[in-house]
């Protein structure tokens, strides 16, 4: 490792180094053919000069001044039962010369700090390296998230339970049921049932927002059930592809089949070709390898494992004294 590489932690970002740390996520994006931190880790560091709490910036700096050669994030929940989660990527151009180590030690050091003897590292797309880390700090695996696709039209009928209405989302009005659904439908999910209406006015301003993709299921005027779907524009390997950015469903409306309508009608929307409807020609989504009742309906809506990604939980060690 270069004797004159140092980490730098902080809640906010200058945006010389925030612009350093999203050049080192795009070339290590090109190299490895897929995002090195989530998007909600992308968000977050996009709007890194201002701190959100319990969010930690770590950008590892070469000798250069101002050269950024890693990135890590770190996030501390409030709830301190829970373990911090933390995404890492070190520039390809410099990989290989033990870089990734000292973001490793920055990170479980700044947890420490917090009170947290271990943190949840990802692994996006189980990258080898990545991998061998792991083993490398002793840490084991909690956690495999896939990533399942499909090819072609949705075909399956939409049947929707009685009582219920569908519409589409309307900014600025429906937030708050919103996010007061989100956060019942994954009230034991990490990351999703914590969402704040930071987290979602962020998305809502991202290019790819569109209301039209938004279906909002009704009893009575009340939500009780949502399908938010999401286009990825096509890239230099792949075209287009739709995803089922996410569903939730009130638990009250639980069996009822009400997740498997929401899930057609926003299959239909990316997949069809009628008036407002994208026509795509595959949809992607993501879902925990433990949730196999999810695993189930989605094969039998013909998705299948194109990928993994995974959570490894490393301990805190003490550093050897110099």
């Amino acid at each position: 490792m270069d004797d004159q590489t140092a980490v730098i932690a902080n809640d906010v970002l200058r945006p010389a180094q925030r612009d350093g740390a999203l050049r080192v996520l795009a070339e290590a994006q090109a190299v490895d053919g897929r995002a090195a931190v989530s998007e909600q880790g992308r968000l977050r560091l996009r709007n890194a000069e201002t701190p959100r709490p319990g969010v930690v910036h770590l950008v590892e700096t070469g000798s250069e001044a101002g050269t950024v050669l890693g990135y890590g994030q770190l996030e501390v929940p409030e709830n301190p039962a829970a373990n911090p989660a933390a995404e890492l990527v070190v520039d390809p151009a410099v990989r290989g010369r033990g870089l990734a180590r000292p973001l490793v030690d920055a990170v479980l050091a700044q947890a420490h700090r917090a009170g947290r003897e271990a943190v949840d590292f990802w692994v996006h797309g189980g990258h080898p390296a990545a991998r061998h880390l792991a083993e490398a700090y002793g840490a084991e695996l909690v956690r495999e998230l896939r990533q399942m696709r499909r090819s072609g039209p949705q075909t399956e009928d939409m049947v929707v339970p009685a009582g219920i209405e569908l519409r589409t989302f309307r900014p600025g009005e429906d937030d708050a049921e919103w996010l007061r659904l989100n956060a019942l439908a994954f009230a034991h999910h990490p990351e999703q049932g914590t969402w704040t209406e930071q987290d979602l006015a962020e998305r809502i301003a991202e290019p790819w927002f569109d209301p039209a993709g938004f279906f909002l299921a009704t009893r009575d005027g009340k939500v009780v059930g949502f399908h938010w779907t999401k286009v990825h524009p096509a890239t230099a390997t792949e075209p287009e592809l739709g995803e089922v950015y996410v569903v939730g469903v009130d638990p009250a409306e639980q069996g009822s089949g009400l997740g498997r309508a929401l899930t057609a009608a926003g299959l239909r929307h990316l997949t069809g070709t009628g008036a407002g409807e994208r026509g795509l020609g595959a949809v992607l989504l993501y879902v925990d390898a433990d949730n196999p009742v999810a695993v189930r309906v989605y094969e039998r809506l013909g998705f299948t494992v194109h990928e993994v990604d995974l959570m490894y939980r490393a301990p805190y060690r003490a550093p050897h004294p110099a």
